[in-house]
């Protein structure tokens, strides 16, 4: 009787609990729906952040590590840094890309675009027919002229390239200067260099008379204080200077977003605030 009792307490017990089981199950059931809904949405909003992130492009550009103030190499950070550097930092969300610059020689730089290796040139390179030729340039960023630098001890006031005649100069290996020097005929030699400062360093220790190199850069690099016996000629006008933007291989797509960017930071201000940072205005 005691074990009949204890089975028929246990089945009443269970009859009892049966409906508020039910109705657990289903608020179970209610809340299963839901959770599995929350997740599915938490899920479709971590995808879509995550496209969001891919959705920049990885694009490789080559910058000369040489060509302060525009692109060279920050001794402290090991990065490239100047003033176009600073450009494609404040344009790359109009582009939607992800830049890394590749330090390239200047004379290597159209070679590693059209071979593929780069996807953009942006460094101090003048737009001109020849190189047009051979790459799309984008509107212009910035432009200059050549200046000249010479020994200390030398006063002449040259205003021109030309007043250099019977001289030895020193240009830049890659650059305009060097056909245009070449076959104007006029130096006693045209020496040809990898970078500005090597140019720099011969005149300082008096093996060549005077370099021409892009104005603002030679200025820079003596303004160091590293070269003690060289100057620049105040006097010299700039006869054969010109202007820079962003080259892209022949084709790119990428040309009337980036021209559409550089316009923007030429309204808005950016580019004259990243210039003065360089004291360029």
């Amino acid at each position: 009787m005691k074990f009949v009792d204890q089975r028929f307490h246990f089945a009443k017990v269970h009859q009892r609990a049966a409906p508020g089981s039910a109705f657990r199950n289903e608020y179970g059931q209610e809340n299963t729906m839901r959770l599995n809904k929350i997740c599915s949405l938490a899920l479709a909003a971590v995808v879509t952040m995550g496209a969001a992130a891919t959705a920049q492009e990885a694009v490789t550009i080559g910058s000369s590590p040489t060509g302060l103030p525009f692109t060279f190499v920050n001794t402290e950070t090991k990065k490239m840094d100047g003033v176009l550097i600073d450009v494609i930092e404040a344009i790359k969300g109009d582009l939607e890309i992800e830049p890394t610059f590749e330090p390239t020689p200047f004379s290597a730089l159209v070679p590693s675009l059209t071979s593929g290796k780069i996807d953009m040139i942006v460094s101090a390179m003048f737009i001109t027919e020849e190189r047009a030729k051979v790459v799309d340039f984008s509107d212009p960023i910035y432009g200059y002229g050549e200046g000249a630098f010479v020994p200390v001890g030398d006063d002449t006031a040259y205003t021109k390239w030309e007043d250099l005649s019977g001289k030895t100069i020193g240009v830049q290996q890659g650059t305009t200067f060097v056909d245009l020097f070449q076959k104007s005929g006029i130096f006693a030699d045209v020496k040809i260099y990898k970078g500005i400062p090597d140019i720099i360093a011969d005149v300082n220790a008096g093996r060549i008379d005077a370099g021409i190199a892009d104005g603002p850069m030679a200025a820079y690099y003596i303004a160091q204080g590293q070269f003690p016996k060289v100057k620049m000629v105040e006097s010299y006008e700039a006869s054969a200077g010109g202007e820079f933007g962003v080259a892209l291989r022949q084709g790119d797509p990428r040309r009337e977003a980036i021209n559409t960017a550089i316009a923007r930071i030429k309204e808005d201000g950016t580019l004259a605030e990243i210039l003065a940072q360089y004291g360029l205005k």
